[in-house]
């Protein structure tokens, strides 16, 4: 049976034996708002548990609106224009308003970047920054957290009067979903605030999780770092499967995002039988794919559907291959997960080891194999995961492992896709 992943930019068909497909975990069907426009114009007007954003305008002097990077596909052409003019017509000075692009621990933008995330009419109309978490200058000590976790955050945006995030929401690998209180908590925040975050302390607790908030201790301490930092006023969307807007969640902080959440949990949920031998999946195309640094959000996503001990085929192109320079170094200097594993409990936190984590969780509920274009040669044997040329190859050695009754689950989009298992399996 062919199936369509997300891979790159233009998608991977493969071949899958019919056999032995337990099932095809896909997003429930979203319907697109049929006029976007006045969604966003109405929530900006009738937000969340909040005024509406042109009075709070109209008490600040200088705005800032910060944006996700490349990494993420928000549309702020579409998000982003009616909320300037409310910003301008509300009195605010254009040159009072900067566009914060929330890096985190991302390398820059590069201007074609720029252009494609804002366009290039509102890079040149508007002052746009990128964060930069590992220059300390630009951070400014607020404190810590009850649980002790430094908290540094831009400049630039606690400068602001009016402080505003627009993103929108999926599920998260960590913090359980993304958007609003992420956006300022990660990707404003510092490098020691980031590293603390993503520490073993943190993400060794079962509870930080995809698609949970109740109980999440790094959900708690990024609703705590927002409010430190202040957080006026939240614009995040939910997208369909082709990334067209379903619902428009603005206003307050903490409600508007709670609204956005259940909303978000009822449409990307997808269920399984029982746990399958092989569960193929991706980390949802472009741009998530860019890097492996990226892409592992794929593997932790699938693992509620896979076998302890089963196989996780990961399709990612990579296309920009492992990703920093530091992560390369990172992700090739162990021979084993177990080398890894010990060393990270033994040293201080490195900004580029969180992902590896979440990786070591994939490789310690089964055999993970990677599938991607874009390592390099030399790469590919120092990594803790196996690679292969192709997902058919892959699976081919699946069946080997696991014999003709062997199941396999397919994850088309990845992340993006919240799967549970309908009944623990015997």
């Amino acid at each position: 049976m062919k199936i369509h992943l997300s891979y790159g930019k233009d998608g991977l068909d493969v071949e899958i034996p019919e056999r032995n497909l337990a099932g095809v975990l896909s997003f429930g069907a979203s319907t697109p708002l049929a006029h976007p426009e006045e969604a966003i114009a109405r929530s900006l007007q009738e937000p969340i548990g909040s005024l509406p954003l042109g009075e709070l305008a109209t008490k600040a002097k200088s705005a800032c609106i910060v944006v996700c990077d490349i990494t993420r596909p928000v549309p702020n052409k579409q998000l982003l224009p009616p909320m300037l003019r409310t910003l301008e017509e509300s009195g605010i000075a254009r040159n009072k308003i900067t566009i914060l692009v929330a890096t985190g621990l991302h390398r820059p933008s590069t201007a074609a970047e720029l252009d494609l995330i804002l366009g290039q009419s509102m890079v040149s109309k508007y002052r746009v920054v990128d964060h930069h978490a590992s220059v300390p200058g630009e951070q400014s000590l607020l404190g810590e957290t009850k649980r002790k976790t430094p908290v540094y955050i831009d400049k630039r945006y606690l400068e602001a009067e009016l402080k505003i995030t627009v993103g929108f929401i999926e599920p998260h690998l960590m913090a359980g979903f993304s958007g609003g209180r992420k956006m300022v908590a990660i990707g404003c925040a510092g490098e020691e605030t980031i590293k603390t975050l993503h520490s073993p302390r943190v993400l060794d607790d079962e509870r930080c999780r995809e698609g949970s908030i109740d109980e999440n201790p790094l959900h708690d301490e990024l609703m705590e770092i927002s409010r430190m930092a202040g957080h006026d006023f939240v614009l995040d969307v939910s997208l369909d499967a082709n990334r067209n807007i379903t619902g428009v969640y603005a206003g307050h902080p903490q409600e508007a995002h709670a609204v956005g959440v259940e909303a978000v949990r009822r449409s990307v949920r997808a269920t399984l039988k029982e746990p399958a031998d092989i569960v193929v999946t991706t980390s949802a195309g472009f741009p998530l794919d860019l890097t492996y640094y990226q892409s592992i959000k794929g593997m932790t996503a699938a693992l509620p559907v896979l076998k302890k001990g089963g196989m996780l085929i990961l399709a990612a192109e990579c296309s920009e291959g492992l990703g920093s320079e530091r992560f390369t170094a990172m992700a090739t200097r162990f021979g084993t997960a177990t080398e890894f594993d010990e060393w990270i409990h033994q040293h201080p936190v490195d900004i580029d080891q969180w992902q590896l984590q979440e990786c070591l969780k994939a490789v310690r509920q089964g055999e993970v194999v990677v599938v991607a274009s874009g390592i390099r040669p030399e790469h590919r044997d120092k990594l803790f995961v196996r690679t292969a040329a192709s997902v058919e190859e892959a699976v081919a050695q699946g069946l080997q492992k696991f014999g003709s009754q062997t199941t396999i689950a397919v994850i088309p989009k990845g992340p993006y896709t919240l799967v549970e298992v309908s009944r623990t399996s015997a």
